[in-house]
């Protein structure tokens, strides 16, 4: 049976390859061209191979033009046309009769999503002699089956609404509020347009090239709205300003505003159009154009992900009856991102540095939340949205307080406030041991003939021995840098790297490492007894700063810190850096710095709570001798509640005070926030 089966199939293919001469192409094969150009794209060669009629009604731009501009417009990708093939009867029956039908399915995927339908082709034997062939019946349906009998497809986008940034009470850092879209119409620019377009320069703070470069586009016609720069509905003078000069329109539309304006600038940065280059790295996913807006700096930028959301897209066929839904995406708003900073914090911390540069970091000591990230001077955000300037760019990059560097992520010198650090680390080695005191004559200290004339200074004199309890109130230089020489460069390195020096913070707004010395280690005895008392080059950024004291406070445990509400907090970084005991020596000496007569930190008994901290002076100079600016560090806390702590710098603190003047600042914001 089987062999009688094959035979009749044989004899069948012969009978069917013998009705088609060798010269003749079945409509098959020549529908597998027809559809590779398609899958190819090659829509010109599809044209060519579209039946008499079907030329005579679509010319070729109509053909070609339209799929190319719909592919293009609807972003179509892995096109997909497949279909299934003729019998051999069928093949033969179609030769006879000089016609052939072909079902097929297009599978594409769009800006809208997937796109699917099923449609017949037909196809038919033209020409005479050598030049018959076969040829496609086109229609529109082919692009798709819903204007197969004429009509327009439609592509509308719904934008998303950018999430908004929050502090831990759910208060706005970045949101989005109503406003006006200011443009010009060119043909109402009058009889002297050039003076024209200075006034609306001047009222804008725009340059008039800006302007000339917006309404020199190619889409600009003279009664078209040009779009220059976005005004809150708050300016109302100025808007009052605007709607008196003929040639300016005005659009309702959304803005983002950011309501602590230069107390949060670096912490939330801002949003701006998107450049040709960003454009270029951006994942196709994302939906992004020329048009849209994207974080650049800061909060906004590193969860733009998150906060922008996705487009809505409706691809529809318009005919004159009717607007049928082809593929649809539905539009998703973008999610709010809430942090735990506090609001009323981080405005307390940044106005207190007045014209002050400086940097400060305030977090919960307990939790790890991170409550305040400061960067002082700064730049108002609400200018940056739709782009300041060239001028106001150029005042801010030339002040010499240089307000659009970012130094909350940057590391400094931190004086003085290391020594607690520093106590840690020989306290964990067995070096440096409570309650034992040692021996130091002087207001200078040199460890011998390598030393040069180099002398480790301290600011006053000890009565007796000096042990670690001592050594922090006095804050005694001579004290730690002996105490570092002992331990050894080593073994003092390891110890701050226990304590994260050299490494990434565990969190998600990218921080400087914080660095025992340039390159990594210390094997000069003069470095490592600096670096001791936290002159050297030891650097450390002020969040990291903070987190360093944690450990005095939870039992020798570093804990992690957190900057949205929805991580989990009490998380321990570095653990068991210090032992119950040791941590409690430290906590206990740090509220001595403020309550002790001895104390460095004595400004701080102007609260009516207990505050607990260190100072620290950073000199900013080569040698002892001579003067130079100095940074005022003071890291504290309420030695009662321990719900907030900040370590705070101001530079240039040398004619104020010092350190002093920090410690009355730190004072002042927790009596406000407390």
């Amino acid at each position: 049976m089987r062999k009688s089966a094959a035979f009749i199939v044989m004899i069948l293919f012969t009978v069917v390859t013998a009705a088609c001469s060798d010269d003749e192409i079945t409509p098959q094969e020549r529908f597998d061209t027809y559809v590779d150009h398609w899958n190819e794209q090659t829509f010109s060669r599809m044209y060519d191979m579209l039946t008499s009629n079907a030329t005579d009604t679509y010319s070729t731009e109509a053909f070609v033009d339209r799929y190319q501009k719909i592919y293009k417009d609807l972003q179509i990708t892995d096109l997909n046309v497949t279909y299934d093939g003729l019998s051999d009867k069928e093949t033969e029956q179609a030769m006879d009769k000089g016609t052939a039908q072909f079902p097929f399915t297009v599978e594409m995927n769009s800006i809208a999503g997937p796109i699917s339908f099923d449609y017949q082709a037909t196809l038919i034997k033209e020409g005479e002699d050598d030049n018959e062939n076969w040829y496609v019946k086109w229609d529109p349906g082919f692009i798709f089956p819903e204007i197969k009998n004429g009509g327009d497809i439609s592509l509308d986008i719904t934008e998303p609404e950018r999430g908004d940034i929050l502090d831990r009470n759910r208060l706005p850092l970045a949101l989005n509020v109503r406003a006006n879209d200011v443009g010009i119409i060119p043909g109402k620019l009058g009889d002297q347009p050039e003076e024209t377009k200075q006034t609306i320069a001047d009222v804008l703070d725009l340059s008039t090239d800006m302007i000339n470069n917006k309404l020199n586009q190619d889409w600009v016609g003279p009664n078209m709205h040009v779009p220059l720069k976005t005004v809150r509905n708050e300016k109302k003078d100025l808007l009052a300003t605007l709607r008196n000069i003929e040639a300016i329109s005005m659009h309702d539309t959304t803005t983002r505003a950011y309501p602590l304006g230069k107390a949060a600038a670096h912490l939330t940065g801002y949003i701006g159009q998107i450049t040709a280059e960003e454009l270029d790295e951006m994942d196709s996913d994302n939906a992004y154009d020329k048009n849209d807006m994207i974080g650049k700096r800061g909060l906004e930028q590193l969860y733009e992900d998150r906060l922008k959301g996705k487009q809505g897209v409706t691809i529809r066929a318009v005919t004159d009856d009717d607007k049928t839904v082809i593929a649809e995406k539905p539009v998703e708003n973008g999610k709010n991102v809430v942090t735990t900073i506090d609001a009323d914090i981080q405005e307390t911390i940044y106005e207190s540095y007045d014209d002050n540069a400086g940097t400060a970091a305030a977090i919960h000591p307990k939790t790890g939340e991170t409550l305040a990230l400061v960067s002082a001077p700064a730049f108002d955000p609400n200018k940056w949205v739709f782009g300041i300037s060239q001028s106001t760019y150029d005042q801010l990059q030339n002040d010499p307080q240089r307000p659009l560097i970012n130094r909350f992520t940057a590391t400094f010198s931190p004086g003085s406030a290391m020594k607690p650090i520093t106590a840690s680390v020989g306290l964990a080695d067995g070096n440096i041991v409570p309650g034992e005191g040692i021996e130091i004559n002087g207001l200078t200290w040199s460890n011998g003939e390598g030393w040069g004339d180099y002398k480790v200074r301290r600011v006053s004199e000890s009565q007796g021995p000096v042990d670690v309890t001592d050594a922090l109130i006095r804050s005694d230089n001579i004290y730690f840098a002996m105490k570092a020489v002992d331990m050894g460069g080593d073994t003092f390195v390891n110890g701050l790297e226990q304590f994260g020096f050299g490494e990434d913070i565990p969190f998600p707004y990218a921080m400087e490492q914080s660095t025992v010395s340039q390159s990594g280690s210390i094997d000069e005895e003069i470095l490592l007894a600096n670096t001791a008392y936290g002159q050297g080059e030891v650097q450390i950024s002020p969040l990291h700063l903070a987190l360093s004291y944690t450990p005095f406070l939870n039992n020798g445990d570093m804990i992690k810190p957190t900057l949205l509400a929805d991580t989990e907090t009490n998380q321990i970084w570095k653990e068991n850096l210090l032992n119950k005991k040791q941590a409690s020596v430290i906590q206990k000496a740090l509220r001595k710095v403020v309550a002790s007569p001895k104390g460095t930190a004595g400004g701080a008994q102007k609260a009516d709570f207990p505050i607990a901290g260190k100072t620290g002076t950073a000199e900013l100079k080569r040698t002892s001798e001579e003067d130079g600016a100095e940074n005022g560090w003071f890291v504290g806390y309420p030695a009662d509640k321990q719900n907030v702590l900040i370590a705070m710098m101001i530079k240039d603190t040398q004619d104020k005070g010092a350190s002093g003047y920090t410690v009355n600042k730190v004072t002042d914001i927790l009596k406000t926030i407390r």
